[in-house]
C-alpha cells in the first residue's frame, strides 16, 4: 500500500498476503507424510494451458483480461515423490509477477520459466520430510506460497514433484535454496490484468479499494460521530472509486479507481467542516455506485469514506477510536468531485 499504515480496506483487498510475524507455535505430533508417487502426464504444452492460474495472489479488476477459470476438480495431476523410472532433465516454473506498464502504472504478468541444470534441485526434492516436532517450535507465520513446479523428462513427459517440508510444514531450506539457485530462462510472458493504471499512479491512489461504508454498516458496528467533533488533518488525498454493478450490495464490495489526487486546500477545509456534522446516518440500504476515500498525504491520521450517491453516508476510521458513522449530503459529494 502507499501509506505506512495498514487499513481495513487494505486488509480486505490483500487476502492471500501476510506480514512476517515471529511466533511460538505448537507443532503437531510427528506423523508419516508419504504423498505417494507423482502422476506422470503426457507431453508438456505450456503454463498458459496447463496452469493458467499458477501464482494467482493479487486481485485483477473486472473488465481486464483476468485469470482463466479455475481448473475443474480432478484434472490437476497428483503431486508426489519422483518415480525412479522417471528421469527429469528440466524444470518449469509457472507464476505471476507485477511489472511497470508502458506509459505508467503496473500490470500483472503470467510467466513461464525453464531451467535445464537441475541436479541440486533433484537432490533437494529427494530429501525426506523433517517431520513436525513435538512441543513448542519457533515458527514464523509468514505466508510462503510454493511455486508451481513441473519436472520434464527427455520425452517431454512431466510431473509435479512433492516439496519436502521442514518442522514447520514449509518447504525445506535446501529446496528453497535450490529453487533460488536455478538458472532460469523466460519462455513466455503474457499480461493477465491491470494492477494499477497510469491515472491511479499519478493520483497516488490504489487501483482498487473496498467500500468501507457498506462493509461497516452491514458487517461491523460503527458508532456515531462524536457531537462537537471537528476533524483536523494535514493535506489530504482524494481517491474516488466506482463499484461495478455486480458487486454493489455484496458482502465486501470494492470499487475501481475513477479519479483523484491531492485535495485543494479550500475544498479540503469545506469538506472537513461538512464531515464534522453531528447528524445521525439515515436508515438506508441502497448501495452506492461511487464512493470517495480521503487519506493523509503522509499516510497518518484518520481516513474518511464518503458515499457520493445513494445514501450519502460517511464513515470515519480512526485508531484508536474505531469507526464512526455520519450523514453527508449532496453538497459534501460536490466538494469531492473531479480535481
Amino acid at each position: 500500500m502507499r501509506s505506512g499504515g495498514t487499513t481495513l480496506a487494505a486488509a480486505l483487498l490483500g487476502m492471500g498476503l501476510c506480514g512476517l510475524v515471529l511466533s511460538g507455535c505448537a507443532g503437531p505430533a510427528n506423523t508419516p507424510n508419504d504423498p505417494g508417487p507423482a502422476e506422470i502426464v503426457g507431453k508438456w504444452t505450456s503454463c498458459a494451458e496447463v496452469a493458467p492460474q499458477a501464482g494467482v495472489v493479487l486481485p485483477v479488476p473486472p473488465g481486464s483480461d483476468g485469470p482463466a477459470a479455475p481448473t475443474p476438480a480432478g484434472t490437476e495431476p497428483t503431486i508426489g515423490r519422483i518415480d525412479p523410472a522417471f528421469v527429469p532433465v528440466a524444470a518449469v516454473l509457472c507464476g505471476r509477477e507485477v511489472r511497470p506498464r508502458a506509459g505508467g502504472g503496473r500490470e500483472q504478468v503470467a510467466t513461464e520459466r525453464r531451467a535445464d541444470e537441475i541436479a541440486a534441485l533433484l537432490a533437494a526434492l529427494r530429501l525426506p520430510d523433517q517431520g513436525r516436532g513435538r512441543g513448542e517450535i519457533a515458527c514464523t507465520l509468514d505466508l510462503l506460497i510454493p511455486p508451481w513446479l513441473a519436472l520434464l523428462d527427455d520425452r517431454g513427459r512431466w510431473l509435479r514433484p512433492y516439496l519436502p517440508t521442514d518442522v514447520c510444514g514449509k518447504p525445506r531450506p535446501e529446496v528453497r535454496a535450490a529453487l533460488d539457485g536455478l538458472r532460469l530462462t523466460t519462455v513466455d510472458t503474457r499480461t493477465v490484468g491491470l494492477v494499477e493504471s497510469s491515472a491511479a499512479e499519478t493520483a497516488g491512489c490504489e487501483q482498487r479499494w473496498s467500500d468501507m461504508v457498506w462493509v461497516e454498516t452491514h458487517l461491523g458496528h460503527p458508532g456515531r460521530v462524536v457531537p462537537g467533533a471537528s476533524p483536523k488533518a494535514g493535506p489530504l488525498r482524494l481517491c474516488v472509486y466506482e463499484v461495478p454493478p455486480s458487486e454493489r450490495g455484496g458482502g465486501k464490495p470494492a470499487g475501481d479507481f475513477v479519479y483523484g489526487g491531492p485535495l485543494p486546500p479550500q475544498r479540503q477545509a469545506k469538506a472537513l467542516q461538512a464531515l464534522a456534522t453531528t447528524r445521525p446516518a439515515a436508515d438506508c440500504a441502497t448501495p452506492a455506485s461511487r464512493f470517495a476515500v480521503l487519506r493523509s498525504l503522509d499516510g497518518g491520521g484518520p481516513e474518511w469514506y464518503v458515499e457520493l450517491d445513494a445514501c450519502r453516508r460517511f464513515l470515519v476510521v480512526a485508531s484508536p477510536g474505531g469507526t464512526q458513522l455520519g450523514q453527508g449530503d449532496a453538497a459534501l459529494a460536490a466538494l469531492l468531485g473531479p480535481i
